[in-house]
Formats: structure tokens, C-alpha cells, sequence
């Protein structure tokens, strides 16, 4: 042997002894006791400063114990996102890690504290530094209290069963020095260093073991059983325990493959088929997976499932069986690879993760299935041919979906901390974003740079820890076109790309076309020729910010379009398309479209609609909706409302133009501009008509999953009403037409745990001048009652009117402006006069006294006794002329079934005495209801945006 033989020998098992010793080393003895829904733990830690410092002290993630308390970081994110199960869950439902001591390898006590903010972080103190390449052996003891999984996906099944993930201390990762610190926000992103693991696991034996660690053969004894699970080289794993066996072992050359992914119309040798198509596909594209067996399980696809029609039922689902399953298997197994290889920081990172996965898949769809649309064997029916929905194929869903936010200006950086993004940006519209990014990065640069990029990353990967700075490397490394742009524009701005045309000259051999880049984002796009439905050529141009010259081949095009195949994820493609015929009216036809569609950038679309409406004056009311909005919001919106008034016997409706202009660089973020009216009857012989210009000013935090909003609104409201004899005034031709200027401030802040609005109101006439506000808030108390308070003020600033027609109501509001929706407007007695919406004095009895033509302040409160059921009580003062200030009070339960929404009130004692000895009861009851579709979607929406 050579003395270079022997110096890479030594070299050979110097690198088996770093790479094969430098890992976290776990041993662990873990016992299952059902009853108490909890784990004990005794844990040998080995740990490695594998750092280039000195280390005092070691992080542990504990993010078991984030289900602790109700004032957690994952807490604040339930009540951020309008989940109120977890605030109003029992004790037992909680999850947490109890009686935690640590011993060093001598049996002496560790130090250890949880950080302030970070009750899901363990920082151990050490008695003594650990230098580098040092390593020390801590002994921990502690029991885990497994939460419900109804929080999250994992935990305690109330079957018996279990899915256990991120409930073991684990090192933190280490990046530049310093420990990465993330609390648990129900995002899946820990942030753990690699550590190779061996674990006995005690349990009853009759329960059912899971796992994507290796499993041994258990020992048994009476009444349990003792699994012994090993892996290397990880950074997380998870645990299924069962009482009946669900998971099934699928097993090729590359990896086995243990599932419970439901779906029980396909049958075992189908599932073997695709899944080992699936699992081939990402080898081939990605590379290997780096441990022996992958665990692909409903509750991963139940966290981060298909969004799309493949969640309908079975009954109407839009796709076979098997592709159901297929795609199902698809994306979980691409995310649940790439989560369990990928040495990323999940939470900074996570634009690379996202990327991938989206890129994967759109791959995928286009190698196997390039003619799938987006809505399945619905696409096919004829009479559903005529939609764009319709006929977009599967990939192009990716693309709406990001303009779905983009469009609101709700849309952020791709490359934002994984913790900042909206729940949609975080679930749906940012993960598309990023797919779509790396597709239009591989579209431009072709020659496979980014396929074989995304591989040769993956790859470094299973080596060392990478971050972002790695994926850069990679792909700049193997082309010559400058990328900033990409990583500048694309990942870490939510700058938008707009490119359209302006000027288009044709002649014999050429096309001459000025682009006027709208946004002023330059980044890279292509222009296409089209002839006949047909692409006769296409080019790629280097991006600019400025309006440029083009010159493109003629090749007998009729059209030429920018970005035809939607490569860019540009927000507008409406005005991508220029005719270059002599002669043309329009760029793009009208076309009529029937209930909804999706926005088609080659037509005008206009949608129409039946619709229904009622009030008490004119009955049912059919008709029909003339409108242009789509999915997508778009700059210019107008709705067009004609229907017939089957009581009234009268054409009757609404309209309205609004514009909206999205302000990207403030937090003023959005100007409106709109313009509306309305014609229907107040009474049962008179008719009202309102016109109302409107400006609206919207401001949102810059930090969007801050919930504090505002909003700053003027109009003039114009009004015209006929005369009536129904209603008894003074003056029957006095106030039938009047103009008032309303200016409206709203500051609202609002989650579960808590609720403040302010809201401030002032109303200028030539008869009358008056100004209010109005301050509301609620709180949701840690034993699950909830308190509400609003305080209301109101004051005429001057008036020279004797009529009572403007004054401050007290139970039910002078509504002149016509801006509730009151079904019985002009109702004194009977079922519709006992409507009841939150204004004014906002009381529920009807008082002796019912207005108010001088000044009125109330105060409205609630208090929850059990559940929905809740006592209100309410004071106010109510000055008119020439009388003494008055007191008034009342009392009663409020049935709060759903806020804002639907509500009853009983009364129960006010001024007037015990409502509930008089006669009449049942007409002193009031209840709220609304029917408006746009409130109600907002109900259920809000947790997403």
C-alpha cells in the first residue's frame, strides 16, 4: 500500500467518523398511557456543538407544550384566524409537557427556563461551556399530555387513536451561529437539527404502530407490547397509533411506501400502480429518498389538502376514482418527501419547499394527463361548454388562484417569513406563486436548467444543511442571463407585471408594437403570433420598465398576444391581446355568460342571473342580474338589478359602478370610487329613489395578519320619496326630497379573544347638522364567558326643523338614509316591526319615549351565561327640547346563536316595567337576521383574508 493510498484512507474514515458521529444522538424509552391521553419520556441526549462557537446554553424545541395555555403563540393564531375552538376547548383537550428535570451524564441537575413569549422552548443552561466539536450527554424525564386533534390534525383521536408529531424535545437547528427560535404556529415548519434517533415505545398490545422510522418485531408480554423504531439523519418523524390497523405497505426498488390515505372505491393493485408511478416520477426528478420507508397519511392531506374541486362529494366529484387518489397522493407525498429530506429553514425558507412541490406537480399533470382541465368530466358536458371555467386546463388553476389575492392587493412576497403570510397566502395563493415562479423561470431559460438545478440542490441537501443562498447558486451557476430580477422581483417583492400594447403597425414581413410595461416591473415575457386559434411564432423579450419598441416577424399572424400560455404570472391578461387586421371594432368580443364564470381574457364577458328579493311592500321580486364580476375582482366593477314587484306591481331594483384603485407602496391600500342607486317602496303606496356617490379610503396594517383595520368614507346621499298616507306626519309634502353629506370614520380591530371598533359618524343638511359615535367592544375571558360593551353618543350640532324625521332613535333607527336592509321599513306593529339592527340608541324595548331631537347616549352590554345564551343590560340619557335629560333602562337574555348574524332578544324588566308580566309578549321580542350573500360569505371568509 502507497503512502497516497494510506493518506485517503485516513482522509476516508476521518469523514465516516465527522459525518457518521456528528449528528444529535436520541435514545429514548417512551410508555403510552391511554388513559390519561400522555406519554412518559426518559430521554439520552447526546448532543454535538456542531456550531463554530461556544456554546453556554442548548435550545430545545418543545412544541407539544404550545397547547398549554390559552395566551400562547399558537393561541394568538387560533384567535387570529377567527378559531374559537381551541380558547373554548376543556383542560383535557390541552396539550403539554410536565415535571421536566435534566441530569447530565455525572446525575447533577441542569438548569433550564422556557424564554419569555416562547412557552414551547426549552433553553438548557449549561454548567460548563461546550466548545466546539464537543459534545455532552443530557438524561431528560418528563411526561407529554398528547392535545386533542382537533386543533391541529394531530394528537389524540377520540377513537382511541393517535397521530403524534413535534411532541418530543428536540436540538433546535443551529444557522450562522445561532439557534433558530420559532414557537409553534401550526404552520409544520419546526426548525430542528439532524439527529439520529433509537426509541423502545411501551403501549397496550392492543393497539396498532405506524411509523417512517424503521420498526423492529415488538416484544410481548400480558397486556402490552414494546416496539423498538430507529432512523438516522433526521429532523422529524411521526408516530400512528391505532386500535385497528389502517395503514398498508407499499414497497418498490426505491422505497417502501406506508399509507392510509383514504379512498375506498380504489382498489389495493390500483393504488400500488399509481404509487409506484408517483414514486418513480419524483425519484426521477428529484432524486432519493434518503431513508427507507415514508409514511403518507390522511392527516397530512387533511392539513394540506388538494384546494380545488376534488374536495366536493363523491357524488359530484369532477374526476375518476383512481386521478382522485392520484392527485390526493401526489401532492402529500411530494410535501411530506421534501419536509422530511430538505435541510431548509422550513419557516424562512419556505418559497423553495412551496416552489418545488407546486413545480413537481404541474410537471406531473403535464407528462401524464396534458389535456386534464381544471373542473374534470364536468368540462365535458355541453351544456356547460360555453364557460372558461370550463375549458382551462388543470395547471392554469395555479394561476387564478394567486390572482385571487393579487386582485384584492392582499398578495405578499413569496419570499416573506413563512409566519407573515395571510392563511390563504400561506395555504393556497403563496405556495402557487411560488410553483408558478420556478415554471416561468424554467420557461425562460429552458434547456432543463431548472429541473436539473432543483435535482443537484436536493441532492446537496442529503450532504449538509443549505439555505437559500444554495438554491441561488445552483441555477445562476448554469446560465449566463443575469437572475436578479427573479430573486429581487419575483421571491422578495409583491411587485405586480402588467405588460399590454400600445401603438401596432403591420406590414408585409413585419409587426412594429409599442409595450407599456403598467407596473414598471422589468422582468422577462413572451409575445406570441397567432393565426386562426394557432401559435405562428413566439419570442422572449428582456424585461423593461419603460414603454418599448418591438419588431416581430409577420408570419400572416392576425393576433399577437402577450404571455399567451400564461407563463408569467402577470396580473392582468385582459389587455394582452391586439388584433393587427385593418380593421377591428374591438380587440375582444362580447360574450354573455350565464350565472358565473371565470375571468377569459379573450372576451368582454357579461354575466347575467336570475335573482329573487323581498320586502313587505313589494313582495317577492323577481328578476334579473346584469353584472361583470367574475372570480376575480376586477378594477371596474357595475351591477345592474331590474326586478318586478309582485305586490307593488311595479319595476323596481338597483344599480352600481364602482372603480377600485389598488395602492401597493401604502397602507392606505385601496381607494374607491363608486356610484350607485336604488328605486323600491317604503310604504305600501309610495315608492323611494336614492342616489349615492361614494369615496372610500382603506387602510390595513403593513404586517396583513394584523387584524386592525380602517376606513374613512364620504357621500352624498340624495333621496326622493313619494308621499304617503301610510306613515302620519305633519307636513305630507315636508322631507319627500332631501341631500345629505355623510362623512364615516371606522377603526376596528378583531379576533376571537377580543373585538374594539370605533366607529364616528357626522351628517351635514341644510336643515339639520349632527354628529355621533359609536365605541363597541367585546372579550372572550379564559373560563369562556364573553362580555360585550358599546357606548353611543349623539348630537345634533344645530337644526332648524320641527319635524322629527332626522331625529336619534332609540329602539329602532330613523333609517332616512335607507342603508339597512329593513324587510318592513315603515312597520309600527306586527312580525317586521320587530326587526332589530345594532344603531343608534340600540335599545331593544320599545320605550314610551322613541327619539331623541337633541342629544342620546346609551350604553349597550352582555354578558354570556352558557354558550350562545347571554343577559344584556343597556342605560342611556335622552335629551329633547324643552325637557329634562331622561333616564332610561331595560334588561333581558340574548340568544347570540351567531353574531351579528342572527340573534333573539327577550326582554325582561326596562322603563316600562317587567316586560314579561304584560300582555303581548311575543310582540316585545326582537331578533336580527340577515339574508345579504356578501355578509354572509364574509362570515365564513375572514379566517383566510
Amino acid at each position: 500500500m502507497n503512502k497516497n493510498t494510506k493518506i485517503a484512507i485516513s482522509f476516508l474514515f476521518l469523514f465516516m467518523f465527522v459525518v457518521g458521529f456528528s449528528q444529535h444522538q436520541q435514545n429514548l424509552f417512551v410508555e403510552l398511557f391511554p388513559e390519561q391521553k400522555s406519554l412518559l419520556i426518559k430521554q439520552e441526549l447526546i448532543y454535538h456543538n456542531t456550531s463554530e462557537n461556544t456554546l453556554y446554553k442548548i435550545v430545545l424545541n418543545d412544541w407539544n407544550n404550545s397547547f398549554s395555555e390559552k395566551n400562547t403563540p399558537l393561541a394568538k393564531r387560533f384567535s387570529d384566524e377567527h378559531y374559537r375552538g381551541f380558547h373554548l376547548a376543556n383542560f383535557k383537550d390541552r396539550g403539554s409537557t410536565n415535571n421536566l428535570s435534566i441530569l447530565d451524564s455525572e446525575k447533577r441537575i441542569v438548569d433550564w427556563c422556557r424564554p419569555d413569549k416562547h412557552p414551547d422552548i426549552v433553553e438548557v443552561l449549561l454548567s460548563k461551556p461546550l466548545k466546539s466539536g464537543e459534545k455532552i450527554t443530557l438524561n431528560l424525564l418528563y411526561y407529554v399530555k398528547i392535545p386533542n386533534n382537533k386543533f391541529t390534525n394531530y394528537g389524540f383521536e377520540i377513537g382511541g387513536g393517535y397521530s403524534l408529531k413535534n411532541w418530543l424535545l428536540t436540538p433546535a437547528r443551529i444557522e450562522n451561529n445561532t439557534f433558530v427560535t420559532y414557537s409553534n404556529l401550526n404552520l409544520d415548519d419546526i426548525a430542528n437539527a439532524t439527529f439520529d434517533i433509537k426509541m423502545s415505545l411501551k403501549m397496550s398490545k392492543s393497539l396498532k404502530l405506524s411509523s417512517d422510522l424503521n420498526v423492529g418485531i415488538p416484544e410481548i408480554d400480558l397486556s402490552n407490547q414494546t416496539y423498538f423504531l430507529e432512523g438516522q439523519n433526521r429532523t422529524n418523524f411521526s408516530l400512528f397509533i391505532e386500535p385497528s390497523q389502517t395503514y398498508s405497505s407499499y414497497k418498490n426498488d426505491l422505497v417502501e411506501v406506508v399509507t392510509n390515505l383514504n379512498d375506498s372505491k380504489v382498489d389495493v393493485i390500483q393504488k400500488a400502480i399509481l404509487i409506484d408511478k408517483i414514486v418513480n416520477f419524483v425519484d426521477q426528478n428529484l432524486g432519493a429518498y434518503p431513508h427507507k420507508k415514508i409514511t403518507i397519511s390522511q392527516t397530512d392531506y387533511d392539513r394540506n389538502p388538494f384546494y380545488g374541486l376534488n374536495q366536493l362529494p363523491s357524488f359530484i366529484s369532477p374526476f375518476p376514482n383512481d386521478l382522485l387518489f392520484e392527485l390526493k397522493f401526489l401532492k402529500t407525498y411530494i410535501n411530506t418527501f421534501l419536509e422530511k429530506s430538505l435541510r431548509l429553514d422550513p419557516r424562512k425558507d419556505n418559497w423553495i419547499y412551496d416552489g418545488i412541490q407546486v413545480y413537481l406537480m404541474m410537471n406531473y399533470i403535464d407528462e401524464n394527463y396534458p389535456e386534464l382541465k381544471m373542473m374534470g368530466n364536468i368540462s365535458k358536458l355541453k351544456i356547460l361548454k360555453g364557460y372558461h371555467l370550463m375549458d382551462i386546463s388543470f395547471n392554469e388553476q395555479y394561476s387564478y388562484f394567486y390572482l385571487l389575492m393579487a386582485r384584492k392587493n392582499l398578495d405578499q412576497a413569496i419570499g416573506d417569513l413563512k409566519d407573515t403570510s395571510l392563511k390563504f397566502n400561506e395555504q393556497i395563493s403563496g405556495k402557487y406563486r411560488a410553483g408558478l415562479s420556478l415554471k416561468y423561470l424554467d420557461n425562460y431559460l429552458g434547456d432543463s436548467i431548472v429541473s436539473t438545478s432543483i435535482k443537484q440542490f436536493y441532492t446537496k441537501n442529503l450532504k449538509q444543511q443549505t439555505n437559500r443562498t444554495d438554491f441561488e447558486k445552483e441555477l445562476k451557476i448554469k446560465t449566463d442571463k443575469n437572475l436578479n430580477w427573479f430573486f429581487e422581483t419575483v421571491v422578495d417583492s409583491r411587485d405586480l407585471i402588467d405588460y399590454k400594447f400600445h401603438n401596432v403597425i403591420k406590414t408585409n414581413d413585419s409587426i412594429t408594437a409599442t409595450i407599456h410595461n403598467k407596473t414598471g416591473t422589468a422582468v422577462p415575457f413572451p409575445v406570441y403570433g397567432i393565426k386562426d386559434k394557432k401559435v405562428v411564432f413566439k419570442e422572449w423579450f428582456e424585461g423593461f420598465s419603460t414603454d418599448s419598441t418591438i419588431t416581430l416577424p409577420n408570419n400572416q399572424a392576425d393576433k399577437i398576444v402577450i404571455n399567451y400560455n400564461n407563463e408569467v404570472p402577470e396580473f392582468n391578461l385582459r389587455n394582452n391581446w391586439r388584433s393587427v387586421s385593418d380593421f377591428h371594432i374591438t380587440n375582444k368580443p362580447f360574450k354573455f355568460v350565464f350565472f358565473q364564470d371565470l375571468e377569459d381574457p379573450k372576451y368582454n364577458q357579461i354575466l347575467y342571473v336570475p335573482i329573487l328579493n323581498y320586502n313587505l311592500y313589494d313582495g317577492l321580486m323577481p328578476g334579473m342580474r346584469f353584472y361583470n364580476k367574475t372570480i376575480l375582482n376586477k378594477p371596474f366593477i357595475y351591477d345592474i338589478n331590474p326586478v318586478w314587484g309582485v305586490k307593488s306591481k311595479t319595476f323596481v331594483g338597483s344599480f352600481s359602478f364602482l372603480y377600485t384603485q389598488n395602492n401597493r407602496e401604502t397602507n392606505w391600500y385601496q381607494t374607491i370610487y363608486s356610484m350607485s342607486g336604488s328605486r323600491f317602496h317604503y310604504a305600501p303606496d309610495a315608492e323611494f329613489y336614492k342616489f349615492n356617490p361614494i369615496l372610500i379610503f382603506r387602510r390595513r396594517e403593513s404586517d396583513l395578519r394584523d387584524n386592525h383595520k380602517e376606513q374613512l368614507l364620504f357621500r352624498y346621499v340624495m333621496i326622493d320619496r313619494q308621499q304617503t298616507d301610510f306613515i302620519d306626519t305633519e307636513s305630507k309634502d315636508e322631507y319627500q326630497d332631501y341631500s345629505i353629506f355623510n362623512v364615516k370614520y371606522l377603526n376596528v380591530r378583531t379576533e376571537v379573544l377580543s373585538h374594539y371598533s370605533f366607529k364616528g359618524d357626522l351628517q351635514i343638511d341644510r336643515t339639520f347638522g349632527k354628529a355621533s359615535f359609536e365605541v363597541d367592544f367585546r372579550k372572550l375571558y379564559d373560563n369562556n364567558r364573553q362580555f360585550n360593551i358599546r357606548w353611543y353618543a349623539g348630537s345634533f350640532l344645530y337644526q332648524n326643523t320641527d319635524t322629527d324625521f332626522y331625529d336619534f332613535g332609540i329602539s329602532q333607527v330613523n333609517d332616512y338614509l335607507f342603508d339597512y336592509n329593513l324587510y318592513g321599513r315603515s312597520e309600527t306593529t306586527g312580525f317586521f316591526s320587530q326587526q332589530y339592527v345594532v344603531g343608534e340608541g340600540a335599545f331593544k324595548s320599545q320605550l314610551d319615549t322613541k327619539l331623541s331631537n337633541k342629544w342620546l347616549t346609551t350604553l349597550n352590554t352582555s354578558y354570556s351565561i352558557w354558550n350562545w345564551i347571554e343577559l344584556y343590560g343597556d342605560i342611556g340619557l335622552i335629551k329633547n327640547e324643552n325637557i329634562s335629560p331622561e333616564f332610561i333602562y331595560e334588561s333581558g337574555i340574548r340568544l347570540n346563536l351567531l353574531t351579528d348574524y342572527f340573534e333573539i332578544y327577550l326582554p325582561i324588566h326596562s322603563s316600562n316595567g317587567w316586560e314579561i308580566n304584560q300582555g303581548g309578549y311575543f310582540s316585545k321580542m326582537r331578533f336580527m337576521f340577515t339574508l345579504n350573500p356578501n355578509t354572509l360569505i364574509g362570515l365564513f371568509t375572514r379566517k383566510w383574508f
